[in-house]
């Protein structure tokens, strides 16, 4: 028989009842019943059930060991009593009587529990991360992170993928959030850069001659911590193929998403339709955001010309003083009650508004009547033309949003989420995909007063080369309508990734950061490297980069990344386990040709 196991603890079943196994695992909790001593075996796989008489040369030792203690336990299979059957364990139709015991470690007195799961600091759960993850759910999910990654690769390859790894020692460049440096030893004063992303990597490869590449990247991004995103380093499914279009892109992971989310759905569902395109104008005045939950069925509109020149002085008057000024509805079906709107007014000042103004309807004696301070002042007419106008009914409410779009945009979208949330109206178990297209090329850089890039500075534009080549310098106004073939997945409002058609040609390229003033010698200093590859024949490329932690994230069912991570930093970028990061000895440094600096502030922490 092996040293430590014949079989898991997952393992055993009714059909070896009358054998004797060996297995090894921890000790998840002990139970004295009625002087028989109970013992559940925990191992990766499973729990086994172990019992022990008073009689037995263990009994004192097994009874006296602490639980998470390491054990080898020998014994006679058994099945349990009808009345003792445990339905909720795959092995809970036996147990394991036990003739021998080898105690392979003794644990001390723990830091956390790791039986019943409950609620612990999380510095203590980072700080001890090794018992953390013997917790049941946390245990679960690194094995489903592990499941789902092994799926997006044979689903990667079954769409005629290969995957490449590219650098990770590489060059500093600005990719919108700060580099994590790394010195030279070899070239004193000189520094390489962890990747923020593949990005220039993968369109090389395509300059290359390889036509579908992807990867399972690890990307490093000196900043901030947020619950979507780990800080420090994160995972991305990278992907780029040659001689395509958007549609080719959308053709390809659509369904490698779709089919990830059926197979590991757990009882929630995907439509099985293709993923809604939204554009980016839509999105924004639709939901108020770039990465709406198309779970929530509302959808704000502008009623500007409702309160044009009407007696609701507040909103008639900043639309008559500025231009720019809209009226935003974001309709509350079933809010239709003084109580829920005064609620919603509180939230809004919460959030830092002055309040919300409000229409709700109700039905007296037969009679539907509007009511709240904006119906009477707009008038019944008014009022009744927005209702129709918005499908509301007796029991529905209206709220209303004013101001430049810009400025009020991202406060309607979280006014329609909470309407959606505290009035039920959002869909349960299913996980709504859209793609937001259509994103403009350029924006209003207004504190610089000039054009600048929106989103995506190396992505095509949507018209022929020839004809951006030929927009004048200056041309503020073509360019400010100009698309540009860029768009982003989202899944149950979460943005999984940005994508884009690549600007492959360096005269177009060059052209474009030309109207974002940058100037040649700039762009060239900056991305000479890909763009004297593009000089020696590049074919039209795309791609995508979906985040592997949110797609875990979300299938998991979880709001943190630290609970399908198995080593996450905390929100300091720190992983308190391994004490890091830390101070270096002397000699490192004087390798490094590197002096410390401490900021004064920062002496003392």
């Amino acid at each position: 028989m092996h040293a430590y196991r014949s079989h898991t603890c997952g393992q055993l079943r009714p059909s070896e009842v009358g054998q004797t196994a060996r297995i090894s695992g921890w000790i998840h909790r002990k139970r004295d019943h009625g002087g028989l001593l109970f013992i559940d075996l925990r191992d990766h796989y499973g729990i086994t059930q172990c019992v022990l008489e008073p009689e037995s040369e263990h009994f004192e030792r097994l009874e006296r060991l602490r639980v998470e203690s390491v054990v080898t336990i020998t014994g006679d299979v058994v099945a349990r009593d009808a009345e003792a059957l445990n339905e909720n364990l795959p092995t809970g139709g036996i147990e394991v009587r036990v003739r021998d015991l080898a105690v392979q470690s003794e644990a001390e007195e723990l830091p956390l529990p790791v039986f019943g799961e409950p609620d612990w600091s999380e510095e203590v759960r980072l700080k001890h991360r090794y018992i953390d993850l013997r917790r049941e759910s946390l245990h679960k999910r690194i094995v489903l992170r592990s499941k789902i990654i092994d799926s997006i690769r044979r689903r990667m390859v079954d769409e005629d993928f290969v995957e490449y790894q590219t650098p990770i020692l590489t060059a500093s460049s600005p990719e919108g959030a700060r580099d994590f440096l790394v010195p030279s030893r070899l070239h004193p004063g000189k520094f390489y850069a962890l990747p923020q992303a593949p990005q220039q990597f993968k369109q090389l490869i395509m300059v290359s001659g390889f036509d579908r590449y992807f990867q399972i990247a690890p990307c490093f991004r000196d900043e901030d911590a947020r619950a979507d995103r780990a800080p420090g380093e994160f995972y991305q499914l990278d992907m780029e193929m040659s001689f395509a279009t958007q549609e080719d892109v959308f053709n390809v992971i659509e369904p490698v998403l779709k089919g990830l989310f059926d197979e590991f759905a757990d009882g929630r569902t995907v439509p099985n339709t293709a993923f809604e395109r939204v554009t980016y104008a839509d999105s924004m005045a639709w939901y108020g955001s770039d990465k709406p939950d198309l779970r929530n069925p509302i959808k704000m509109s502008d009623v500007t010309e409702t309160f044009r020149g009407s007696g609701f002085k507040v909103f008639a008057g900043m639309i008559e003083k500025n231009p720019k000024v809209a009226v935003w509805a974001i309709p509350a079906p079933t809010g239709g009650s003084r109580a829920f709107c005064d609620r919603m007014n509180s939230w809004a000042q919460k959030d830092g508004q002055p309040g919300m103004g409000y229409i709700f309807w109700r039905e007296t004696d037969g009679v539907l009547e509007a009511a709240g301070p904006v119906a009477k002042n707009i008038g019944e007419e008014r009022t009744e033309a927005l209702r129709v106008s918005l499908d509301l009914k007796a029991g529905d409410a209206v709220f209303f949003a004013a101001g430049e779009p810009k400025a009020f945009a991202s406060f309607a979208g979280r006014a329609r989420d909470v309407v959606g949330k505290e009035l039920d109206l959002c869909e349960k178990n299913v996980f709504k995909f859209c793609w937001i297209v259509d994103f403009p090329m350029y924006e209003w850089d207004e504190d610089n007063k000039k054009i600048d890039f929106s989103h995506n500075p190396f992505s095509m534009p949507q018209m022929s080369a020839e004809e951006f080549l030929a927009i004048e310098e200056g041309d503020d106004e073509t360019l400010l309508g100009l698309k540009a073939f860029q768009y982003d997945i989202v899944c149950n409002g979460i943005e999984l990734s940005s994508g884009a058609v690549r600007n492959h040609r360096p005269d177009v390229m060059l052209k474009a950061f030309a109207h974002a003033g940058y100037d040649a010698a700039t762009v060239e200093e900056e991305f000479g490297g890909m763009l004297n590859a593009f000089r020696y024949g590049a074919p039209p490329h795309a791609g995508i980069a979906p985040g592997v932690d949110r797609i875990v994230m979300i299938l998991a069912g979880v709001d943190n990344l630290r609970e399908i991570v198995m080593f996450p930093k905390d929100q300091q970028a720190r992983d308190l386990m391994m004490n890091a990061p830390a101070e270096v000895e002397m000699k490192q440094l004087r390798e490094l040709h590197i002096r410390n600096v401490i900021p004064e502030a920062k002496k003392t922490s």
